[in-house]
Order: structure tokens, then sequence, then C-alpha cells
């Protein structure tokens, strides 16, 4: 598309990421393109070898295909802001932890954690794959959990977005020129720490 470059929301190659490290980002354009169900299976099945605490995986993904009746509730769950770019993802994914462990019903401070170590390895395999992943807070929990039934001593993430990258010029309400917009993160020096004030020497 004119005017824009995705490789301008890369991760520049002097930091020497891996590749599937330094070209994931969270874009809301979504192109009208059906995911593969092996390609699908394959996000799932780096989630599924992350980490987690006693080996625990207290990780649910409940996913929906574009049409489908589980993509609908996910997407009218989320708010009137997501649902404006959301709805021309392919994939919808509601993320969900358990909160105790099946072992011994203790509670699992780390499910959350460990919800998002699997969620990160699906986004990075993701882009292995070609495709990209955004994100969203913005949902009703509790209209998600009745939807689905999801009981209790389970807290939900997130939705994540999949899809493969569209046109920016079709966002609407300010969201192509963020679309657009250089990546920013914090410097190294203000989350890498050897005492609280004290940045680590790298």
């Amino acid at each position: 598309m004119p005017g824009f470059d995705e490789k301008q929301k890369y991760v520049p190659a002097e930091m020497g990421l891996a590749e599937a490290i330094s070209r994931r980002w969270s874009p809301r354009a979504f192109a009208d393109r059906r995911i593969a169900k092996e390609d699908l299976r394959r996000l799932f099945e780096a989630a599924r070898w992350a980490p987690s605490s006693y080996n625990e995986q207290p990780w649910r993904f409940l996913v929906g295909m574009k049409g489908d009746p589980t993509y609908q509730g996910i997407f009218d769950s989320l708010t009137e802001f997501n649902q404006g770019w959301a709805k021309s993802a392919s994939v919808l994914i509601l993320t969900v932890a358990r909160t105790e462990f099946s072992s011994n019903g203790k509670p699992n401070h780390h499910g959350l954690h460990d919800l998002g170590l699997a969620t990160a390895m699906l986004m990075v395999q993701a882009t292995h794959l070609g495709l990209h992943t955004h994100g969203m807070a913005g949902f009703d929990h509790a209209k998600a959990r009745a939807t689905f039934g999801i009981p209790p001593g389970y807290e939900m993430g997130a939705v994540i977005a999949v899809g493969y990258f569209g046109n920016p010029e079709d966002l609407a309400g300010g969201m192509k020129e963020r679309e657009m917009a250089p990546r920013q993160r914090r410097p190294l020096e203000e989350i890498v720490l050897a005492d609280w004030a004290k940045p680590a020497e790298l």
C-alpha cells in the first residue's frame, strides 16, 4: 500500500533478535483471508509447549473462526472500539487460566503469568507463519463467562485477534495513523535493574 512499508514496524536488525520476534507487532488491519487449519493448529502447539509452574499448564483457549458461533460469542463480548477493527480478523481467541492447581486445589498465583507465556509463544509462532496477532483487554468478562459457561476457578486473560495483515487505509477513527506510527519501547535502563532505582550494567 502506498506510503506504508510494514518493515518499518520491525525491530532494527542491529538488535540481533530472532526473526519471529523482530517481525512481531500488533496491527489492527486484517485481510479477508482464512487461516489454514493446520497453521491454526501449529499456533496452539506452540502454546502447548510453553513453560508453567509445576507443569500445571493452566491455559485454556476458546477459538472461533469467522462465521462460527464461538467467533460471534467472543466478538459480542468486545468493546465497541475493538469491534470496529477486530471484525476483519479471521480468528478470535479468548484466553483463560485455571487459578487452582489440579493436584491439590491450592491457589495457583502464577496461572495468569503462565497463560501469558503460552500466549506469547502462540504470537511468535503466528509471526513465524506469516500471520499477525493483536491482544485485547477491552472485553466484557462477565458476558464472555456467561456465553461460554466458564466455571469458577478460571480467570480470563485477553482476547487475541489473528489473521493476515490487511490495508491500514481501511481503518477509521484515527486508527490508520496509529497503525502507521513508529513503535515505541521503554529503554532497557528503565526496565532492567540491579536495584529498584539502579539500572543493571548490560
